[in-house]
């Protein structure tokens, strides 16, 4: 199985097989991690697995950019003000994806507050671009690009203002959507510009 070329559709299959339990692949990925990550930068930090009702993106293993809420977990908008700060509550979009059984691996590097355009400008180090690591991954969703691209998690979530998720996956190489705004809930966001400000998704 090689991790860093697992689709969605990938983990679906494998499961439903037997070829692998969520557990077993969520441990995988947080070993690759664990080794890859100090050159990338592109987590923040990593979350061990908790079992999950199931549904239909059972097991599916992904990265949450970090200022979207995740309740119990750091939640830090790439900013040491909220270095220690734990959300109290569940972003809608965790919410729905805990609903269908997902698996989220950790929070990723983003632009201070998402405020700038190739997370270069995060409190805890810039995000390199895993294809060349002299050039930048994008911003502000740069930490969830990379960890697509690098395959260190099959997808991301990251949020769009005026272009933090299409323009790092652009830069990354992988696909990424805004999605209509009001199409997607912003409640559990740590928003840079409420009137704009979208969370969609990095494959």
């Amino acid at each position: 199985m090689d991790l860093k070329k697992l689709t969605i559709k990938d983990v679906q299959e494998g499961i439903k097989k037997g070829d692998f339990s969520a557990k077993e692949l969520h441990d995988k990925f947080l070993n690759l991690i664990e080794k890859e990550n100090s050159k990338l930068n592109a987590y923040l930090s990593v979350a061990e697995f908790q079992e999950s009702a199931g549904g239909g993106l059972a097991g599916v293993p992904l990265a949450i950019k970090d200022n979207i809420c995740v309740k119990d977990t750091v939640t830090t908008a790439g900013s040491k003000i909220l270095k220690n700060h734990k959300a109290v509550y569940d972003a809608t979009v965790i919410s729905k994806l805990r609903s269908v059984g997902v698996s989220f691996l950790g929070k990723t590097n983003l632009d201070e507050f998402a405020m700038g355009a190739s997370t270069e400008n995060s409190a805890f180090g810039a995000t390199k671009n895993p294809h060349d690591y002299t050039r930048v991954s994008g911003g502000s969703s740069g930490g969830s690009a990379a960890a697509v691209a690098a395959g260190l998690a099959v997808a991301a979530l990251g949020s769009d203002t005026g272009g933090s998720i299409r323009q790092p996956a652009a830069f990354c190489g992988v696909v990424g959507l805004k999605p209509t705004y009001g199409r997607v809930s912003r409640y559990g966001l740590i928003s840079m510009a409420s009137s704009l400000d979208q969370i969609g998704p990095i494959t």
